[in-house]
């Protein structure tokens, strides 16, 4: 998605970097908070931004979004401090006990044998990798790199057992009754009985064990605890991947082991945030700048919940809209609650076409607030001849329309553009014709006009006749004329008349570019099948 900075020449990024400082749209915020987190300059290896995520699952949208927003902060931050290097890491928490079987998963019997197990540590039910954490973890990379994101992939697993995490893990040994401190007042009773920080790895099942620790040895970096199927003590090491944290002290011990500059999380995370930022504190660590964005709602405004299935998959986005689309739509008031549905896919396009095409002629300061910049790092690339709304108002009209029919609506329109061999121009085509078949076409109810509706038309259509290679300024003009003629008040009434008519929708595009789209002969048989029948 990113063109980059490159595309500005020395002197207008020179005044891109001055206006960053000062800036006001949202990552030029964050960025500012990292700024301010190295007064007497940053570390020789530069800032590292972290995401997480949880492989007992693909990866979604939301990932999609947080992975996206962290990227435009980086970016934000590199335009602000250029020569600081920059880290973003991708951690997965494939260490965790698999502790339900996910639905939906082939060998759901032989998962169940494996609960409580470190999801590296199950078989992969779909045969195609070492356990069901590295597929999942090969899903997230696939994922990740299909939309281009520069990102280092870190996993639990390998940072536990190769000793990366072993010094802070000895401090949380050391800082226990600390620890232990902080997060029992945020327990019920019962687990407040039996909470400890680490999680022992059973040396004879193998399992990430939720038990008592009775014993401690600071000296020797074991814990003890009394297998809750034999009875029997066992001891073992919190380092080398023999022990993990529970989540909240992983978080914050993760932290403090890979020197996180900048991380965030989704609002139904504010209090973990807070809690192991304490924690991070008592290892002698410096918690992350944070961001807390708001979660998603579904079409009814209720929380989308992964068990319910009420929210848009990533997969459906993109069967209607390009990637950008998305980008900009997680851009967007990061902090305010929206629904995610189809319905905001049309919306999210017309958006990123307008502000697309008032990037060029826009000074430094709105430039910096437009949100095609931060989607793309730099000047979005050339758009369409059309935007997509018009598409859709064209598939529409167009009949029995396909990609080719289509094409040739557009090559008398704009005849330099290349419906087939521009990528870009392709694409939107197609993502318009499916948008048509499974939202549109299902809603559209063309009605017949009234007698001064039809009469307004008649006039419309005599007077496309008479002008049929009039450009679409023109165009518009005679229709807002017609409308004033014809005594509508207030003249929307006209437009929406046009629209239900003509469209069978109560709103639509500008009538002027979409009569020259489609054709000043076209729109008159469309005129003169809705005049067959008149309501008197």
């Amino acid at each position: 998605m990113e063109t980059g900075l490159a595309a500005f020449p020395a002197e207008e990024l020179a005044e891109l970097r001055a206006e960053a400082a000062v800036n006001k749209a949202w990552p030029f915020e964050e960025a500012r908070k990292i700024i301010a987190r190295y007064p007497n300059g940053f570390p020789e290896d530069g800032v590292l931004f972290e995401t997480g995520y949880g492989p007992s699952g693909l990866p979604h949208i939301g990932t999609f979004g947080e992975v996206a927003r962290t990227t435009m902060v980086r970016r934000a931050f590199e335009l602000m401090c250029p020569g600081v290097p920059t880290r973003l890491i991708a951690f997965s928490d494939d260490m965790d006990g698999m502790r339900k079987v996910p639905p939906g998963l082939p060998k759901q019997e032989m998962l169940k044998a494996h609960l409580d197990r470190p999801l590296t540590a199950v078989p992969d039910p779909f045969g195609t990798h070492e356990s069901f954490g590295a597929h999942n973890n090969a899903r997230l990379r696939a994922f990740l790199d299909r939309f281009g994101f520069d990102y280092q992939f870190l996993s639990a697993t390998d940072c536990y057992r190769s000793g990366r995490f072993d010094s802070v893990l000895l401090s949380i040994l050391e800082h226990y009754d600390e620890v232990v401190d902080v997060v029992l007042p945020t327990l019920g009773p019962e687990r407040r009985a039996t909470y400890a920080p680490f999680l022992p790895i059973c040396p004879g099942t193998g399992r990430v064990l939720q038990v008592p620790i009775v014993e401690r040895d600071l000296a020797a970096g074991t814990i003890s605890y009394d297998d809750p199927e034999t009875g029997a003590r066992v001891t073992v090491p919190v380092t080398g991947g023999h022990a993990k944290c529970q989540w909240k002290v992983d978080w914050a011990m993760r932290w403090v082991a890979l020197g996180v500059d900048y991380e965030m999380a989704g609002k139904d995370l504010i209090d973990s945030f807070t809690l192991s930022s304490q924690i991070a504190r008592i290892l002698g660590g410096r918690p992350p700048e944070g961001f807390i964005y708001e979660l998603f709602l579904d079409a009814e405004g209720a929380k989308i919940s992964k068990t319910k299935g009420n929210g848009l998959t990533i997969e459906e986005w993109l069967a209607y809209a390009p990637p950008e689309s998305l980008a900009l739509y997680m851009y967007q008031q990061p902090r305010v609650a929206k629904k995610l549905h189809a319905g905001v896919i049309p919306r999210a396009m017309e958006e990123y076409f307008q502000f697309a095409a008032a990037f060029p002629a826009q000074p430094a300061k709105e430039r910096l607030g437009n949100p095609v910049f931060h989607v793309h790092n730099g000047p979005p690339p050339p758009l369409p001849p059309v935007s997509f709304g018009l598409l859709l108002n064209l598939v529409a009209v167009a009949g029995q329309a396909n990609a080719h029919v289509i094409g040739d609506y557009l090559q008398r329109y704009a005849p330099a553009s290349d419906p087939v061999g521009d990528p870009r121009l392709a694409a939107m085509i197609e993502h318009a014709l499916a948008f048509h078949r499974d939202h549109v076409a299902p809603t559209l109810a063309r009605r017949l006009p009234d007698a001064k509706e039809a009469a307004a038309l008649v006039e419309l259509a005599d007077w496309l006749a008479a002008n049929p290679d009039a450009p679409a300024e023109a165009i518009q003009n005679e229709v807002y004329a017609i409308g004033k003629r014809h005594g509508f008040e207030p003249l929307r009434r006209w437009f929406q008349a046009l629209y239900e008519i003509l469209l069978g929708r109560s709103d639509g595009p500008r009538m002027g570019t979409f009569i020259a789209l489609y054709g000043t002969g076209a729109t008159r048989r469309r005129i003169n099948e809705s005049l067959r029948e008149t309501i008197p």
